[in-house]
């Protein structure tokens, strides 16, 4: 038995202590915003918060992390108000969006480390993946959320925190087409 904190709830792994990280949250605990990618880990699109830094969870061992704490893409903000997750939307840095949580966590890890980091220090700490060539709308996002961070400047653009996303395209101008009132599918 393994225990640990996961997205602030204590959790019992009755799991092998060799369980990758990435199946435990996966399949036991149902939180499959971390994604499989590579499993060698690689690509970075299973990247979690182990007790802040940013973890490979494909690589991660949970019989490793007893007493610690995991923070999943699901629990970095479900309001969606963390400056990156709002950056990445002003950015438009989505695409196939199968790297986004892996690399919003990663993302999230460096500003918590470095709150003005330069692009070298961007390039360092991200070296996720991603197969849509994001990276120069990604490193846009990180400073523009690092400034966000730092009180020198707001997000207009991205949806409030507090709006329901199927009313997002009505309340936010951007993300309409031809200014007419969004239609709800």
């Amino acid at each position: 038995m393994t225990r640990f904190t996961v997205n602030g709830q204590p959790i019992e792994y009755r799991l092998d202590p060799d369980t990758p990280l990435l199946w435990a949250l996966r399949d036991a605990s149902n939180l499959t915003g971390t994604k499989y990618g590579c499993g060698t880990g690689q690509c970075g699109a299973c990247t979690v918060h182990v007790d802040g830094r940013a973890v490979r969870s494909c690589q991660m061992p949970i019989g490793r992390l007893e007493g610690s704490f995991v923070t999943t893409i699901e629990a970095l903000s479900p309001d969606r108000s963390h400056p990156i997750q709002q950056a990445w939307v002003a950015e438009s840095v989505p695409q196939c969006g199968f790297c986004q949580p892996g690399m919003i966590m990663a993302a999230a890890a460096l500003l918590e480390q470095n709150g003005a980091p330069s692009d070298a220090d961007i390039d360092a700490a991200i070296t996720n993946l991603c197969p849509c060539g994001t990276y120069p709308r990604i490193r846009e996002a990180i400073r523009r959320a690092a400034r966000v961070r730092g009180g020198q400047e707001q997000i207009s653009a991205a949806p409030p925190p507090d709006i329901d996303p199927c009313d997002a395209a009505r309340r936010v101008p951007a993300l309409d087409a031809g200014g007419a009132p969004a239609r709800r599918r």
